[in-house]
């Protein structure tokens, strides 16, 4: 069983930074692959990022590349997301969720993750 509690989220000025923290409970919280969602009001919710257990490698949507940035440290049982050059229609409320194995095929479909935070609110002011 994974717990996840999502922190970071405020409001911020068009092109500011923010940085969103995930920290997750369960022994083995470094055996599990990581993902960033985010859904808009009326929106279905959509993949920002991930990354495998080792943080070796990262995945980004198209509309993030470039400007988010996805790490883990497992020795804090923590998963974070440094979101730079912030748009409006970034805003959105952010949550991370975790999955016991790593599909490349399938890390964007939230369906398939098993454990989620309640989410974290970022608004971007244009």
């Amino acid at each position: 069983q994974v717990q996840l509690v999502e922190s970071g989220g405020g409001l911020v000025q068009a092109g500011g930074s923010l940085r969103l923290s995930c920290a997750a409970s369960g022994r083995t919280f470094s055996w599990y692959p990581m993902g960033w969602f985010r859904q808009a009001p009326g929106k279905e919710r959509e993949f920002v990022a991930a990354i495998r257990w080792s943080g070796g490698s990262t995945y980004y949507a198209d509309s993030v590349k470039g400007r988010f940035t996805i790490s883990r440290d497992n020795a804090k049982n923590t998963v974070y997301l440094q979101m730079n050059s912030l748009k409006s229609e970034d805003t959105a409320v952010y949550y991370c969720a975790a999955r016991p194995l790593f599909v490349i095929a399938t890390m964007t479909n939230p369906y398939e993750y098993d454990y989620w935070g309640q989410g974290t609110q970022v608004t971007v002011s244009s």
